[in-house]
């Protein structure tokens, strides 16, 4: 569990009532929200509970703070309490569904998000709430791949072919951009490969520019919740 800071352990400025069930509900919400694509709306939203996150969720105001993280709202956003309304009037279904089964931890979502009239999410993520508004993203379309969404979050789909890997760190290194985490899974040799970097400063516009141009990456997403 990695903490940027002494406010990270306190929790952050936020719409309550829980900093667990709420903040980190709204920051899985929104962490989901930037791995789809900031600038589009997903047509449906589905949204499964598990643990005390399906128990207590609209007591504890879950419901609409994963729904105002969809819509990119901090957890300090005065617009929390009608996330629900506003994503419904701007085109999205949403839907919740308590969860069967093991789950990685007692405060958990799993968010499908979906296109219009398609019957597969394009995007598929897990995230657990541990505490103080921090969160844990532990799968994102079928990767076990980990972040926290506390530091710049580059998330990268690409071949599971050699060199890869290091000639993206590579590129990082020229930039001067630190890494202070990785994660990488992969579902099959030779197949596709999920990479998770946490860096330490801000990602430029430029640099996401050149690695989407990046000849083995599938697709390359930008999480920045702070």
């Amino acid at each position: 569990m990695r903490f940027k800071d002494v406010f990270s352990i306190i929790g952050p400025a936020m719409v309550g009532p829980s900093s667990s069930h709420t903040a980190g509900a709204a920051r899985i919400g929104r962490a989901a929200r930037h791995l789809y694509g900031r600038d589009r709306q997903p047509a449906k939203a589905e949204i499964v509970l598990y643990g005390s996150f399906a128990d207590t969720y609209k007591g504890h105001g879950t419901d609409m703070a994963i729904v105002g993280g969809l819509l990119d709202y901090p957890t300090d956003d005065e617009r929390l309490p009608q996330a629900q309304e506003i994503a419904r009037a701007s085109g999205t279904e949403v839907v919740f569904v308590p969860g069967k089964g093991m789950h990685p931890h007692p405060n958990t979502a799993v968010i499908k998000l979906y296109e219009q009239d398609a019957e597969e999410p394009a995007l598929f993520m897990t995230g657990t709430s541990i505490g103080g508004g921090n969160i844990e993203v532990v799968n994102v379309n079928g990767f076990n791949v980990r972040f926290s969404g506390v530091y710049p979050t580059l998330v990268i789909t690409h071949t599971d072919s050699p060199g890869v890997i290091a000639d993206i760190t590579q590129i990082l290194k020229r930039e001067w951009v630190n890494i202070g985490y990785m994660s990488v899974d992969r579902k099959s040799r030779a197949g596709d490969a999920m990479m998770v970097l946490e860096l330490d400063a801000a990602i430029p516009s430029a640099l996401l520019e050149e690695l989407s141009g990046f000849p083995s990456i599938r697709e390359l997403r930008a999480v920045e919740l702070s």
